[in-house]
């Protein structure tokens, strides 16, 4: 059938018929709030490349998380700021790491009531500011994955709802997934960051974060822009190995491959 028997426009005759249809919604159901926490500090401090964010000392968190969760947002990302860094990011697996206060902190007040997701990257906790072990200028991929497995299951036994590593390390998901069923933790979900490109756009969270490289530049683990079927493959590997939520960062520049991981895997995407 066709016009005049089909009228497309009856089902957008009233807002309530419009709301009833609607095929994309998005809510504060659908958002994470980014909380930087850091080590050493007492008071706010804000970030000026971000206006109207701060970093914020461990004991202020929880209120922070409390003001979070009354405005209907479900869950917060902690990134982590430590006093001491080193090139083996210990302060990143450690019980009493700055991650792991927050940690406790937020669900010490919440409990069940606001979902903490915990990056997992080393970054933040390397005194070079990258985000493995290094030797001899280089990256090194499988001792790094050790780390991660540390620093995830560190996480889960402090508290957190999910984890979502971020450095692009091969195998990362995998190594990590096995870590947490191993120590118990097979509830524990992983949010991936799959298709995660070498960008500009994160000169401001690397402020944040205080988590610029010291030296050279993440080209060689994060994605090339101009590579999509790269970032398929990317978000492929994660999902074979076991990552619950695919991500794709930064985002608005990419909605062709957010579409497309959708679209492929089905999983939710961040």
């Amino acid at each position: 059938m066709s016009y005049p028997e089909v009228r497309l426009r009856r089902l957008r005759k009233t807002q309530k018929l419009r709301d009833m249809v609607r095929e994309t919604t998005l809510t504060t159901n659908d958002l994470i709030y980014p909380l930087f926490v850091k080590e050493g500090i007492s008071n706010e401090e804000p970030i000026t490349s971000m206006p109207g964010q701060s970093q914020w000392p461990v004991g202020e968190v929880g209120a922070q998380a409390e003001e979070v969760a009354s405005l209907g947002i479900p869950a917060v990302i902690l990134f982590g700021i430590p006093e001491t860094k080193d090139e083996t990011a210990t302060s990143a697996y450690a019980e009493d790491g700055i991650t792991q206060k927050a940690t406790k902190a937020i669900k010490g007040i919440l409990k069940d009531d606001l979902v903490v997701i915990a990056d997992v990257c080393l970054c933040e906790y390397m005194s070079h500011g990258h985000c493995g072990l290094i030797k001899g200028g280089q990256i090194l991929n499988d001792p790094t994955l050790e780390l991660l497995q540390r620093t995830a299951t560190s996480l889960a036994e402090a508290g957190v709802d999910m984890v979502a590593p971020s450095g692009m390390m091969d195998g990362q998901v995998g190594a990590i997934r096995e870590a947490l069923d191993i120590q118990g933790f097979r509830d524990v979900p992983i949010m991936a960051y799959s298709s995660k490109m070498a960008s500009n756009f994160y000169g401001p969270f690397r402020e944040a974060a205080e988590s610029a490289p010291s030296f050279g530049d993440r080209k060689g683990y994060q994605l090339d822009f101009a590579n999509p079927r790269e970032a398929m493959r990317e978000s492929l590997f994660d999902f074979k190995e076991g990552a619950d939520i695919l991500m794709v960062k930064p985002a608005l520049a990419y909605l062709d491959i957010i579409s497309s991981v959708k679209e492929a895997f089905g999983l939710p995407t961040a």
